[in-house]
């Protein structure tokens, strides 16, 4: 019988490439943030899926045996996002481990990225400790997750490969930072294939991390060399020890032709050494790996494109929607009820003499400005869908609201409490939008940096 696997980033790269190759092996289940109206391959099931919703995940997994977790969040899904992009991952993660528990999901396999051996956690780059992160929110609550951290992957369609073709592509002359000097391990799509599949209801990694690449140790600065050298064009590549980070942020992104939100947080992470642990390294099953220039000659194989994707339905986007993610800390420990609470008596006394909040018997709250009866902002508590470790109000009304049909307010714990994150989704303000993001956007902002302060001074 066919195992049911559900991909989570189906319309990416990796995920594109393993339905591919194996949706003759297993019942796949696709989901996208879109819905699909033409499906070019009948036999694979794409569900439309609003990852930032516990409900909407949870409806997506059903039936699900398995799932392959390939989200990495770069991109905004909003008009406006207040949110650094580790922080959305997290909170990403978070629902997709509540979903998949909900479901009884018998694994997660997840495809994040190499560590650094010779740092800690809190001096690793914003994009290897989201990875570390997203690993270790997807196993809290006891669905086994088998993690695979992997190098630069090598195929047709693979972004960060991309940005090493178009350099060599567009520049004759390739002078090149500090950091091409370190080593990596890249690996093949091919091989990063069969890894996946190789785990997937296999109980002997469950639980596991594992680190894949090619034996082959190389520097950024050799894979410049040989990808020139299979393009067959003459490039002259040499490094020096004065660009900066910043600069080569620049570098990168403009002749990469690559967009920023992909390339920064890559660049912070190439100032590691990112290498294969020896006590890491993936011995299930003996692998045949590619060479790098093997893997580039297939990356550059002008015959091979893309697997399509299935025509997708135009979602009638709301105009001017906003999400904002702050993550708080939780020194002292407190639940997500607790600090919904606390905020509902805290916001007022720091805008005494011009905020004042009215709650009822329900748990509603409404904030209003000075004594104007009509609230700023109305929430709905909504008791059958919050907990202890997370408290979600509906947005049902205020003059600064206007939209009232959808959007909500959360707090909720992560990382099993160590961090605590507000967020508020959906939300579409009745300012007119550049005077919304200059007044009431900023104010959030302000407001929630400051509730951050409070929560680390405050004492029971």
């Amino acid at each position: 019988m066919k195992k049911t696997i559900a991909i989570a980033g189906a319309g990416g790269y990796v995920g594109r490439w393993f339905i591919n190759q194996f949706k003759d092996k297993y019942n796949i289940i696709a989901l996208s943030r879109r819905e699909a109206i033409s499906n070019p391959d009948p036999g694979v099931e794409w569900r439309s899926v609003e990852l930032y919703s516990i409900t909407s995940t949870i409806e997506a997994l059903k039936g699900v045996d398995y799932a392959i977790y390939l989200i990495h969040s770069m991109s905004a899904s909003t008009r406006l996002n207040q949110g650094s992009f580790e922080d959305t991952d997290l909170l990403l993660a978070d629902n997709f481990s509540r979903a998949a528990e909900s479901n009884g999901i018998k694994q997660i396999i997840y495809l994040g990225g190499i560590l650094p051996k010779e740092v800690e956690e809190v001096e690793m780059s914003k994009h290897l400790r989201s990875r570390l992160e997203v690993e270790q929110t997807l196993g809290q609550r006891g669905i086994p997750v088998t993690a695979l951290r992997a190098g630069i992957v090598v195929g047709p369609g693979g972004s960060s490969f991309q940005m090493i073709y178009n350099l060599v592509k567009r520049l004759p002359v390739l002078v090149c930072p500090k950091w091409t000097l370190s080593n990596t391990q890249a690996i093949s799509l091919r091989d990063t294939l069969t890894i996946i599949d190789t785990c997937i209801g296999n109980e002997e990694v469950y639980g596991k991390s594992f680190e894949i690449g090619n034996p082959e140790l190389l520097t950024y600065k050799s894979m410049l060399e040989q990808t020139a050298e299979i393009m067959k064009v003459k490039r002259l590549v040499f490094s020096v020890p004065v660009f900066s980070v910043g600069f080569s942020k620049l570098w990168v992104s403009f002749f990469g032709k690559s967009p920023k939100t992909l390339v920064y947080p890559l660049v912070e992470s190439l100032k590691h050494t990112l290498t294969v642990g020896k006590d890491l390294e993936f011995n299930v099953r003996e692998i045949d790996y590619l060479s790098y220039k093997e893997s580039v000659a297939i990356a550059i194989d002008p015959t091979i494109s893309l697997p399509p994707l299935p025509k997708f339905k135009n979602k009638q986007e709301v105009k001017n929607t906003v999400r904002s993610i702050q993550r708080m800390p939780n020194t002292r420990h407190h639940s997500a009820l607790w600090i919904a609470n606390r905020y509902k008596i805290w916001l007022p006394f720091f805008f005494r003499f011009l905020i004042r909040a009215q709650a009822n018997e329900k748990g509603d709250i409404s904030f209003h400005l000075l004594n104007i009866e009509k609230p700023m902002l109305q929430l709905t508590w909504i008791p059958d869908r919050s907990d202890i470790k997370r408290q979600l109000f509906y947005i049902t009304g205020g003059w600064l609201v206007k939209r009232f049909d959808y959007g909500w307010l959360e707090f909720r714990e992560v990382l099993g409490g160590k961090f605590m994150i507000s967020a508020i989704h959906e939300f579409v303000p009745r300012l007119p939008w550049l005077l919304y993001i200059n007044t009431q956007a900023r104010a959030h902002l302000f407001v929630m940096n400051n509730f951050k302060k409070y929560l680390v001074k405050f004492k029971d």
